[in-house]
Parts: C-alpha cells; structure tokens; sequence
C-alpha cells in the first residue's frame, strides 16, 4: 500500500460538522462568531464571549447615557425597604437577541435536523445580557470583575435548570431553545443585583 491508500484505511475520517449544512450568516449568528464551535463546553465558551463583549457595551453605554438607562423599582419585603434595578440597556438588548434569534436558531435546527445542539449559543449570549438586565453599568465599567460573577451565576442556573427553568426548555422548538436561558438570566440578575449591594455595603460600611 501507498500513503495515500494507507492514510484511506486508517487515517481518521473527518466527519463533517452539523453547522455546515446551514448557511454562514446563520451560523455566524447562531454560535455566536464562532464561539458555540468550541469542541468543549461551547455553552460556557458562548457565556464567556457574551460577557466579554458586554464590557465595551457597558463602555459605550455609559457614554451615551450617564446613568440615564438606570430604573430603579422600589420594593418592600416585609418591614424591609429595598429595591431592584433595572439596567433598561442591556435589558432592551437582551430582548433584541431573543426575539432576533428567534428565525436563525429556527433554520439552523431544520437545517441540521438536530433538536438544540450545543453548537447553538445565542441563547447563552441572551442569557448574559439580561443578567445584566439587574447591574449598574457605571459599575461594570469601574469593577469589571463583576462580570465574572454575572457569568458565573448564569452558568449556575444554566446548567442546573432550578427554580422552574427546565420547564422552560420545553416550549416548542426555537422558543424553548431561547427562553429557559432568559429566564436563567433573570434569577441570575436578581442575585447579581443583591450580591452587589451586599458587597458595596460591607466594603463602605
């Protein structure tokens, strides 16, 4: 045998990627520039994307806006007076992603004939932002760091699907895809949020 015949024999087939059966835009979309085409953890790879672009958007966003984005809604639990922020930004941008996506996450399944594959990330990237949805962006800004919690919390609720979030998933088709991970961003933001003020109060108490 030649080389070429033993690299036919032996040599490791390569199997051709579900992605490639859709379009490019699509596929751009749906992993997220590439990131969901991570061979390993690609949810977490999608996550991690997510929030490091969020820090230039926080960026921008706090140019534009100082601090106008902000709404803040009092709330009373008890005979304890507190509140929940809402970032109206990354909120309108996670909203943006979800009902986007919606199409893309759509005919990337028809397309490759698979039920949620890993490779499908947007959903992750919506997850991040509307844990963002709860945060101060002058303070992402300034302490960056909280986006290591932000995405951590979110990889909580992500991967353990507590609190009513598995439920989600069963919506049909690219619905279910998309809104177990937006509501995963919500329990996450809700924490982040309190986690925040929680720090701020022992660090300036």
């Amino acid at each position: 045998m030649n080389k070429q015949e033993l690299k036919e024999k032996y040599g490791k087939k390569r199997v051709p990627h579900e992605w490639r059966k859709t379009d490019w835009f699509t596929t751009l979309v749906v992993t997220f520039f590439g990131s969901g085409m991570s061979p390993k953890a690609p949810g977490t790879m999608g996550s991690l994307a997510a929030a490091i672009v969020a820090y230039p958007m926080a960026v921008l966003a706090d140019h534009l806006f100082n601090g106008k984005e902000r709404l803040f809604v009092p709330l009373h639990i008890g005979e304890t007076e507190c509140g929940l922020l809402i970032n109206l930004f990354f909120l309108a941008a996670a909203l943006f992603v979800f009902f986007a996506a919606i199409p893309f996450v759509k005919k990337a399944m028809k397309d490759t004939g698979t039920e949620d594959p890993g490779w499908i990330v947007i959903d992750e990237v919506c997850g991040i932002f509307m844990a963002l949805a709860f945060f101060p962006t002058n303070l992402i800004v300034l302490h960056p760091w909280f986006l290591a919690i932000a995405f951590g919390l979110f990889r909580f609720f992500d991967i353990l699907k507590p609190l009513g979030i598995h439920r989600f998933e069963k919506f049909p088709g690219a619905w279910g895809v998309m809104a177990d991970d937006l509501l995963g961003g919500i329990y996450a933001g809700i924490l982040l949020c309190f986690a925040a003020a929680g720090i701020y109060k022992i660090i300036f108490s």
